[in-house]
Formats: structure tokens, C-alpha cells, sequence
């Protein structure tokens, strides 16, 4: 599978980089969000995208809830492009990015993501060799 990227005003073809399981794919996930200020934006926006959610429902005014992904992912996106200054995964792999955010954030939250980082480098190093 092919996808396209606008680069310099042209299109140009990028092979669709392919995992041989999720557990790759997330060490792949972490190593896109190396930088904490990253990683900070990320959890903020799943935080801030879970209330959004959630709020309006409670409030009443459900159709606010379909703001969801554009607080959500401007944080995230943000990280990406003006932080860590790559290409968020979510382009390629919408469904696995998702569950990710949330593993991310867990990790966080329960101070066993610098150990998880930790795990998937040395995994990419082996690998390298």
C-alpha cells in the first residue's frame, strides 16, 4: 500500500511502513513521541478530548461531543509538527494510534513509560544489528 506526502509543492509517493504486530508498532509509537513536550500535548489532548466528550453529554447539549477529535488530535498534531517536528503515526495507522494515546497515557499516569521507552529502544537496537 502506497500513500501520498506533499513535500516542497510536490506529491510524492512514501511506501506505507508495515509491523509484524501492535507491539511493534508501539515501540514504533513511542519513538515518535521521544520528546516529553510531545508527550505532554498528547496527554493533554486525550484528557482534554475525553471531556469534550463527556461534558456536553452530561450538560445537555450533545452535539458538542462531536468536537471531540478536533481538540483531541490539534493538541497531538501540534506536538508532532511544532515539537517533536515529525509525522504523527495516526496517518498511517488510525486505529492502532488511537489505543495507543490511551496506553501512552496510562503509562504515564502510572510512571512505567520511561521504562516502556526504555524497552523499545533497546528492542529497535537488537533489531539494528
Amino acid at each position: 500500500m502506497k500513500r501520498f506526502a506533499l513535500e516542497s509543492s510536490k506529491i510524492r509517493c512514501m511506501p506505507q511502513k508495515e509491523f509484524s504486530g501492535y507491539d511493534e508498532f508501539f515501540t514504533f509509537y513511542l519513538h515518535k513521541h521521544s520528546d516529553a513536550r510531545n508527550r505532554a500535548m498528547h496527554a493533554a489532548g486525550t484528557v482534554l478530548g475525553l471531556c469534550t466528550l463527556i461534558v456536553p453529554s452530561v450538560i445537555g447539549h450533545p452535539w458538542y461531543a462531536l468536537l471531540w477529535p478536533v481538540v483531541a488530535y490539534s493538541f497531538a498534531w501540534t506536538g508532532h509538527f511544532l515539537i517533536e517536528g515529525n509525522k504523527p503515526a495516526t496517518f498511517g495507522h488510525p486505529v492502532w494510534s488511537f489505543v495507543s494515546d490511551f496506553r501512552m497515557l496510562g503509562l504515564m499516569v502510572t510512571g512505567r513509560l520511561k521504562a516502556r521507552m526504555q524497552v523499545g529502544t533497546s528492542q529497535a537496537d537488537r533489531r539494528s544489528a
